[in-house]
Parts: C-alpha cells; sequence; structure tokens
C-alpha cells in the first residue's frame, strides 16, 4: 500500500447542511386528525393522497427482496422478521463487509418508488437502494450509481423536508445525529400549506387558503417542494425550516436555476420551471398556478384524467373552440402535456408542463453558445453572496466556470459579510482548491469563531495545519469534529494519519475500527487498517514526527 497515511482529504460542502440559524419559537401544531374532526370530507381525500402518503414506518411500504450490484460485488437483502424490516448487505468472499440494520422509515410516497432510511449508533442514513414500482424490484438509490465501493450517506433535514413534517434538528455540529424521532408526523400534513393550526382549533385564528394568495405567495406553498433547482441558498440569519405559508419563501431561501433551463428537448427540469415557460402561464399575468389544474386534496383516478383535466384547460379555453379542435379526440393533455419516464427517478418532470402548443415543438431560446448562468426563480433579486454561495455549490460537482465564479462573487461579498459563517467556509474551501491555504486558513478560523460547530471548516482547517507541520492543532480539530460526529468519515481518517504520525498506533486503530463502523466500505480506511494490523511497526516508524 505504500504510504497513505497523510494523504489528507478536505471535506466538501455536501457533507454537511447549510449552517442553520437560530430557530425561532416553535409555533403550536395540531395535526391532520385534529383538522379532520371539522374537515372530514377533504381529510378523508388527502389521506389517499401521494403527499400524505410519502413517509411513514418502513414496514408499511415495504416488499422484501435482494438485489446484486455488478460493479461493486454487494449483494443487498431486505427482509422482515417479526413485524421487524431488515436491510443487510455483504460481498461475498469479504468478511469486513458485511452488516445488518432495522429499517425505520420509508420516504416516497411509491407511486414511482421508495427508500428506506436506517440508524446506525443513533445517526440516521439513507439505503443505498430503493424499491422502484415500475420494475416492481430493487435497485440502487440515483445518487449511489456507480460505485465500486458502498457508501452510506447521511439523511439530514433536506433529505426530509419534502416527505415528512415537522422535521426536527439534528444534534449540533452533526447533519444526521436526530434525539428522538427525525420528524413527529408522516407525510405532508395538511399544515405544511395551511399554516399551523393551535390558534385556529382553539377559535383564534384563521388559517391560510393558498388560494386566496397572490402572485408569488401563493406559488411559495408549492415551491417549497416542488422545485429543487441546481442550488438553494438560505438568506442571511434564515432558513427554509422558518418559512411559514403565507409568507414570501424568498424571504427565507433563494432557488437558483439555469437562464436557459427547459428551452429545448424536454429535459431535467422541475414542473414549476416548466410551467412558468409555459404560454398559458405567461399569458395569465400571474393568475394561473399549480393550484388551478391540481387540487392538492385529491389524487384522481386513471380512467377520469382524461376528462377531470379537460374541464381544467376549458376553464379558461373557450368550449366553442375545444369542441372542433381534434373533434373526437378530447384528450388535452396527451397532445399538449407529453409524458416521459423519469429516466433516474429523481425529482425531474415527467409531464411537460411547458404545455406547447404544438405537439413535440420546443421552446426558444438564447444562442447555445453562451455558456448558461445561474439565476434566482422568481422575481427576487440575488445579492453577490446569494449568487456566489449557489455558484458554490454548483462547482462542487466538478464545474470549474462555477468555482470562478463562486470566488469572484463571494470575495466582492466578503466585506459586507464579514462574520457570516457560510460564506467563510465556501470561500475557505475555494481558496483551499486553489493551494491558497492562508487565506483559506484564516477564513476558516473566522468561520469557527462566528459558529463553533462548523464541522467542514474545523476538518479542513486541520488538513492545513498537518501540511504546516502544526500536528497537535490538527489533532485537536478533528477530535472534535470525529467525536461529535463519528460519520465524517474523512475527519475520522484524517485522525487516524495523524495519531499514526505521532506514534499513536492503538489509538489510530481504533479511529479507523469506528470510522468502518459507519462506512464498512471506505477503502481508504480498511488500507490503513490493513497496514497498521499487519505491520504496526510502521506506523511510528515511517511517520513519526521530525
Amino acid at each position: 500500500m505504500g504510504t497513505p497515511m497523510l494523504a489528507l482529504c478536505a471535506a466538501t460542502a455536501t457533507k454537511v447542511p447549510a449552517l442553520a440559524a437560530s430557530p425561532a419559537a416553535e409555533p403550536e401544531y395540531v395535526g391532520n386528525q385534529a383538522c379532520g374532526a371539522c374537515h372530514g370530507e377533504i381529510y378523508e381525500r388527502y389521506s389517499h393522497t401521494a403527499m400524505a402518503r410519502t413517509s411513514g414506518p418502513a414496514a408499511r411500504h415495504l416488499i422484501e427482496g435482494s438485489f446484486r450490484h455488478e460493479s461493486s460485488g454487494v449483494l443487498y437483502r431486505i427482509s422482515v422478521e417479526k413485524e421487524k424490516v431488515y436491510f443487510s448487505y455483504e460481498r461475498p468472499g469479504d468478511p469486513g463487509m458485511r452488516g445488518r440494520h432495522e429499517l425505520q422509515y420509508y420516504v416516497g410516497s411509491n407511486t414511482r418508488g421508495s427508500t428506506f432510511l436506517f440508524e446506525n449508533e443513533g445517526l440516521l442514513y439513507k439505503s443505498p437502494i430503493n424499491y422502484y414500482v415500475q420494475k416492481k424490484g430493487w435497485d440502487m438509490s440515483p445518487e449511489y450509481h456507480p460505485p465500486r465501493e458502498m457508501e452510506l450517506k447521511p439523511a439530514p433535514p433536506a433529505c426530509l423536508f419534502c416527505h415528512a413534517s415537522r422535521i426536527q434538528p439534528p444534534a449540533p455540529g452533526t447533519s444526521n445525529r436526530y434525539g428522538s424521532a427525525p420528524f413527529l408526523q408522516d407525510g405532508v400534513g395538511c399544515e405544511r400549506c395551511h399554516g399551523p393550526g393551535g390558534e385556529h382549533v382553539r377559535g383564534m385564528g384563521v388559517l391560510v387558503n393558498p388560494a386566496r394568495l397572490t402572485g408569488e405567495r401563493r406559488d411559495s406553498v408549492c415551491i417549497q417542494c416542488h422545485l429543487p433547482g441546481e442550488a438553494s441558498v438560505s438568506r442571511p440569519g434564515k432558513t427554509l425550516e422558518m418559512y411559514r405559508p403565507g409568507d414570501l419563501l424568498s424571504e427565507y431561501a433563494l432557488t437558483f436555476v439555469y437562464d436557459n433551463a427547459g428551452r429545448g428537448a424536454l429535459g431535467a427540469i422541475s414542473q414549476v420551471e416548466a410551467l412558468a415557460l409555459s404560454r398559458c402561464a405567461q399569458r395569465s399575468q400571474g393568475r394561473m398556478a399549480c393550484i388551478t389544474c391540481h387540487d392538492p386534496h385529491t389524487s384522481v383516478p386513471a380512467p377520469e384524467r382524461v376528462a377531470y383535466y379537460r374541464d381544467k384547460c376549458l376553464s379558461c379555453h373557450a368550449r366553442s373552440f375545444a369542441d372542433g379542435h381534434q373533434r373526437g379526440s378530447p384528450d388535452c393533455i396527451g397532445c399538449h402535456m407529453p409524458r416521459e419516464d423519469s429516466v433516474d427517478g429523481g425529482h425531474v418532470e415527467v409531464t411537460d408542463h411547458r404545455i406547447p402548443r404544438r405537439a413535440g415543438k420546443t421552446v426558444a431560446g438564447p444562442p447555445a453558445s453562451l455558456p448558461p448562468s445561474l439565476v434566482p426563480f422568481g422575481t427576487a433579486k440575488a445579492e453577490p453572496r446569494d449568487l456566489g454561495l449557489a455558484y458554490a455549490q454548483v462547482a462542487l460537482r466538478g464545474d470549474a466556470r462555477a468555482s470562478q465564479e463562486a470566488l469572484r462573487l463571494l470575495a466582492e461579498a466578503l466585506p459586507r459579510y464579514p462574520g457570516d459563517a457560510e460564506v467563510l467556509v465556501r470561500l475557505g474551501f475555494l481558496y483551499q482548491q486553489l493551494g491558497r491555504n492562508g487565506p483559506a486558513a484564516e477564513l476558516y478560523e473566522r468561520a469557527l469563531q462566528a459558529g463553533p460547530d462548523a464541522p467542514e471548516a474545523a476538518t479542513n482547517l486541520g488538513v492545513i495545519y498537518a501540511s504546516n507541520g502544526n500536528l497537535k492543532r490538527a489533532l485537536a480539530l478533528w477530535q472534535g469534529v470525529f467525536g461529535k460526529n463519528p460519520g465524517l468519515s474523512e475527519a475520522g481518517v484524517n485522525l487516524a494519519a495523524g495519531l499514526c504520525q505521532a506514534g499513536e498506533t492503538a489509538k489510530a486503530r481504533e479511529t479507523l475500527a469506528e470510522v468502518l463502523k459507519y462506512q464498512a466500505d471506505f477503502s481508504r480506511a480498511r488500507a490503513m487498517l490493513r497496514e497498521l494490523e499487519s505491520r504496526p511497526e510502521r506506523c511510528a516508524a515511517a511517520h513519526g514526527l521530525p
């Protein structure tokens, strides 16, 4: 294996969520059943919709099965034993790659499929395999293709936000350690669209009716979940979780999209973006919204959909025109909203909400030679801070141009936001990628002063200190991060490498074993542990302090 111990790795911005602001006072939620006491008919209809059923106990939506992933050689099994559901994995011939966990929750309405969540030593993770309805079987989750090793991905609040209600905050310094249940209500509850109901059920307040809102306040109710975009950036001191129906979502977070998204062949854009591009929406002058055609309380049976949506079209288009148009073919959406299967099971368009006048006709856009630019969706304006953070998120996918834009914009924003931990961490990471460790270290130090629970800053600052020979300071940083969140494998491997260099062979071995408890197939940790167990003398001899 050679000498791997100090091949240190920086933590990318995808490993922890955006740094949370202090939460506001929690309003009183009452749950769907309290609504059903007075609104029984709506409650009953809604309980059968996909939104109402998009999360819950794992056993409710589980089908037993097995699946072998070719590139990694891992065999996965899903089984039920005594009313409990288990997820197990093994790589035949590899005794170190075997494990079993109880699945606790499902996420996804099973309209297209579902994924499942499990706890490992108090940390919540996503199963690497999903159940797919069309395939009627198990396969890899979209974000796990095509790995050669099994990496278990954490389930932070952002993963749960649009599939459950009353999401609980994780412990400080972690993204997926919840004190008890990660959410207190299954599915998308009534209050996600109508606001907290505590005062209303006591006769002291009126709930929000999205149909009576106008413009972006109305659209914000749907957009909070149905507009993934290319990047989402919280406003200074705000988080998406602070949003309440009736507010402007853009006051809490901005969603960024490409300025030329969807202007061509039907692609991976959200239905919200596509609808905004439609001539129907543009000519309605803001009157057309998601709820113009969709009743969130109702799941329309397949045999009734043609007639149901035709009536929606005729609420704007003259019936006299419709009667003579394509006589004998009442299926408006079949021609004007063609359907394509999602290629990856992710949040991409399946029905063409651009509503083309002629089937197959694409929407004209800017010349293809122009590189796409990120813009905030809607009418809200983005400051350099917001746009810079958006480009920083896109840069993590390997986009060099986005990295340059993020660096320029965040450097411009820094004087105005000198204590913004998010700006400090992202800008520090960009400098570190360029080898400019001096300014990167200064920014990381400032981020830790602004908010001590910034594991990215601590992990990456430790890398810089170790490379400069200050191993004592690096070890202190990594121990702090790994002690709070042993699921952060980069910090754990760095800590083990540093302990080895300091001659602490036994502690290095214990740290690697802890890393593998959460990431059993992490190749760097496995290789290091094998060398320490077979040749422990190499730890101190090859990596001792000068």
